[in-house]
Order: structure tokens, then C-alpha cells, then sequence
């Protein structure tokens, strides 16, 4: 029987909720490309329910255990003292979320020589250093296209907040103030402005789709041209460079993978070449920007405002220069874990236990390695390489 290590974020300070908000959750027929939602043969758990934490268990206890399966759930991942590390040696499957990762580097690849699989429970598995799994022929799988749309909603929101100054204003009013000047001192209108994406894949198209209502100028840089018919019916810019990109836009979001060719691409040389006073939203990954760059932008002016859903390494330290820099709309690591999002991907874990289980085919769109190679999603999507070095740093982190 299977060892599987399940790595999720802590449960609330207050405890698990007794009660929801809301009652049930909307039902979504299918995803916008056609591809299905996921498909598992059945799920241990109600639709809304809080299923990322600990407590949660991603809905698959019930599940493992009765095929007699060792299930071990932790929000313990980093340090060579963490549940994580203790258990690695005899694991033969890791699940974890990008919201609070299991950095699954060569060196802990190393040390569990009976591992086989690795799963994102969401999207995005650069957490995982995917040479060291393709030359262990480890399968590292993810739930593609299961919270992209909660992504793109968050990026929306971000941008609305930053160009809205949405935040300050918010905390006028916790302070019991009317400070109406002091709130619009630094608010603007979206309407005519020049947004672009780095990326116009799942999350960078719905972005975008979301935006055309504002009658904002639509761009877009991607390696993967759109096709025409989409270019017309957004009326959409391509731009051949990220740079050729930057330098017209207000607001520019942030919608790649973390891989080494994009790792750090929005250092300070690529930030000179923006707009002054332009806005830079990120729910990619943290690595893509250069840390001490945002800041420094933030405090010259260069930026008006950054928000970022990412974080590196995550969780992070509390000394991390981004909860402090000056106009800033971070968040910890959400946007893709809504409750709707959550039964969504845990439906899809769900799913792609059971394939390998049984020995049938992962999907192919849950695919990153396969067989020694980049595969799947992953072939399109990912480049050779690893992009996990400095993660040991979130040991650092102290929850209060």
C-alpha cells in the first residue's frame, strides 16, 4: 500500500467553520476551451466546504484509507525538522498547494527513493524542480484549468484596487475618518487606459475578456500567438517583446509560469522601461519579479502601485519588504483558493489518484512530467530546468 504526504495550510485561528456563508455554490457546466471539469468517481465531501486546510484534507481521507492507503496531512513542509521531511523517506505520492507549497527540491527528491508522483492540487508546479523529477522518472501532475478563472477574477479586483486606491480609502473608514481628499488624491479611472498581460493562457485571456467591458486597450505578449478570430473579437495588440509590450501600457498584469526563462524577468532594467506611474499586478509567481526592483520602483514613483498574490518563497518571512513597501495591494497566496475553486481542484486530485491507482491514463492536460520529459501542459508551458532555489528560505516564517 501507498504513503501519501498531503501538504495544506493551517486552518483558521478560530477553528474550522460551523457554518457558511453561503448554502451551495453555483454550478459550472464546463471550461471555456472545452475542456471538462474534473471527473472523479466520486468525492468525500460537500461542494463549498473548506477543504484546503489541514483539517480539510482535501476530502480524501475516506477515500485513501479504505483502499488501505497511509494518508498523512500536515501544514508542516519546511526545515529538515518538518512532518514533511520526516516522513519523505518511505512517501510514494506528494500533494501539495501552490498557495502553501511543498517545495519538492532535487535534494528532498533524493531523499525519497520511493517516490512516484507529485501533485499540485491547482495550478502551477514550480515548486517542484521538474529536471530532478524527469531524471528520477517521478509524474508530476496538476489540476489544470481548475482555478483560473478565480485567478483572473482576483486580477481584476487588484486592478480596480490599485487604480481605485481602494485600500487607502477602505482604511479611512476603519480609522473613523471622512478623508475624502486624502482618498482620491492618488484615484484614477481604468476607462482608456492600456492593460496588457505577460501571458495570455487561460488566466491572461479571461483577464482580458473581463476587462473589454471596461473600454480599456487591450495588449498581450505571449510566445503562443492568439489565433486572429480572438485578436478581432477583443481587439487585442500583440506585441512581439515583453518590453516592446511594457512601455505603452498603465497596468500591466502578470499571467506566465515560473521557469527559468521568466524567473526575475521583471528586474529593474525591464521596470525602467515602463510607464512612469504605471500600475504591475502579479498572481504568477513571486520569482518572476525581481523583490528590492518592486520596492525601490514603489518608493521612486516609477510604480504607482504593484499587487501581488505571490509571494517567494511562501509562506513569507515576516521581515519580507513587501508587507511594509509603499502603496502595495498584497495578499497572501488566495486568489486561486476560493471555497468554489477549492471543489474544484480537490474534485481533481481526487481524479488523478484514482487514475493512477487503477493504472489508467492521467489526462493529458494534468500532465507536466511524464515518462522523464516535460509533458502534457507542462511541455507547452514549462521549460527545462529548476526554479525552486532559495525556497529553504520559508523556514524563516513564524505564523503569530
Amino acid at each position: 500500500m501507498a504513503k501519501i504526504i498531503c501538504v495544506l495550510y493551517d486552518d483558521p485561528v478560530d477553528g474550522m467553520p460551523k457554518v457558511y456563508a453561503r448554502d451551495d455554490l453555483p454550478k459550472i457546466e464546463g471550461y471555456a476551451d472545452g475542456q471538462t471539469l474534473p471527473t472523479p468517481k466520486g468525492i468525500d465531501f460537500k461542494p463549498g466546504e473548506l477543504l484546503g486546510s489541514v483539517s480539510g484534507e482535501l476530502g480524501l481521507r475516506k477515500y485513501l484509507t479504505s483502499l488501505g492507503h497511509e494518508l498523512v496531512v500536515t501544514s508542516s513542509k519546511d526545515g529538515a525538522d518538518s512532518v514533511l521531511d520526516r516522513e519523505l523517506h518511505d512517501a510514494e505520492i506528494v500533494i501539495s498547494q501552490p498557495f502553501w507549497p511543498a517545495y519538492m527540491t532535487a535534494e528532498r527528491i533524493a531523499k525519497a527513493p520511493k517516490l512516484k508522483l507529485i501533485v499540485t492540487a491547482g495550478i502551477g508546479s514550480d515548486h517542484t524542480d521538474l529536471q530532478a523529477a524527469s531524471e528520477r522518472n517521478i509524474t508530476v501532475a496538476e489540476v489544470t484549468f481548475c482555478n483560473s478563472i478565480s485567478v483572473a477574477e482576483h486580477v481584476v479586483m487588484m486592478i480596480l484596487g490599485l487604480v481605485r486606491n481602494y485600500i487607502p480609502s477602505y482604511q479611512w473608514v476603519v480609522k473613523g475618518g471622512w478623508n475624502i481628499a486624502d482618498c482620491v488624491a492618488r484615484s484614477y479611472d481604468v476607462e482608456g487606459m492600456h492593460v496588457g498581460t505577460v501571458a495570455a493562457g487561460r488566466i491572461g485571456l479571461a483577464v482580458l475578456r473581463r476587462l473589454k467591458p471596461f473600454d480599456m486597450h487591450l495588449h498581450y505578449f505571449d510566445r503562443h500567438r492568439l489565433p486572429e478570430s480572438v485578436e478581432k473579437e477583443l481587439n487585442l495588440h500583440w506585441h512581439p517583446t515583453v518590453e516592446d509590450m511594457v512601455k505603452v501600457c498603465d497596468v500591466v498584469t502578470i499571467n506566465c509560469p515560473l521557469h527559468p526563462e521568466t524567473e526575475n524577468l521583471f528586474n529593474a532594467n525591464l521596470l525602467s522601461k515602463m510607464k512612469r506611474g504605471a500600475y504591475l499586478v502579479n498572481t504568477a509567481r513571486g520569482k518572476i519579479v525581481d523583490r528590492d526592483a518592486i520596492v525601490k520602483a514603489l518608493e521612486t514613483g516609477q510604480l504607482a502601485g504593484y499587487a501581488g498574490d505571490v509571494w517567494f518563497p511562501q509562506p513569507a518571512p515576516q521581515d519580507h519588504p513587501w508587507r511594509t513597501m509603499p502603496h502595495h495591494g498584497m495578499t497572501p497566496h488566495i486568489s486561486g483558493t476560493s471555497l468554489s475553486a477549492q471543489t474544484r481542484y480537490a474534485a481533481g486530485t481526487r481524479e488523478i489518484l484514482e487514475c493512477y491507482f487503477e493504472g489508467r491514463p492521467i489526462r493529458d492536460e494534468y500532465l507536466i512530467v511524464d515518462k522523464g520529459t516535460l509533458a502534457g501542459i507542462g511541455a507547452k508551458s514549462y521549460s527545462k530546468g529548476n526554479a525552486t532555489g532559495g525556497s529553504e528560505d520559508a523556514a524563516r516564517f513564524k505564523a503569530r
